[in-house]
């Protein structure tokens, strides 16, 4: 259950030690988002705004997040949309809809910051062999090939 239906933007630069409910701070220098969590459990969600987690829209006034935060590591498990200011209750998610999000957020990671391959089917596992010990030309060769 929501228990702060509207959170007031403030833009800093850290974000503080302690988050006061109703406030979602955003430091656009670090690329990070954060509140104490809307279901009032005080809980501290740190969204990170990059091309493949969190985007923020500010219109002077109002802010929306999106998509929307899933709370799944936390006790509360809380699901909510920030949109416009205004924070919008969501269905909760099963702990498969959640599995199958946390891949799907692992594969457009592995795509926007070129780990994956397309002629290797995606894996959760991290590859053995790190790029620092790989030859010079095994290396110029995985980047011109991907």
């Amino acid at each position: 259950m929501i228990r702060y239906h509207r959170l007031e933007p403030r833009f800093v630069q850290h974000l503080p030690d302690q988050l006061m409910p109703g406030i979602l701070y955003v430091s656009v220098e670090y690329g990070t988002v954060g509140h104490s969590c809307c279901c009032g459990c005080g809980e501290e969600v740190v969204t990170p705004l990059t091309p493949t987690d969190w985007r923020i829209t500010y219109d002077g006034e109002t802010i929306s997040l999106s998509p929307s935060v899933g709370s799944w590591s936390l006790p509360c498990r809380s699901h909510y949309v920030i949109d416009r200011s205004r924070v919008i209750e969501a269905a909760p998610w099963t702990n498969d809809q959640i599995a199958a999000e946390r891949r799907r957020d692992h594969l457009a990671k592995q795509r926007h910051y070129g780990t994956q391959r397309d002629n290797v089917s995606p894996t959760l596992e991290p590859e053995v062999t790190q790029p620092e010990t790989l030859g010079l030309l095994t290396r110029m060769w995985r980047w011109l090939t991907s």
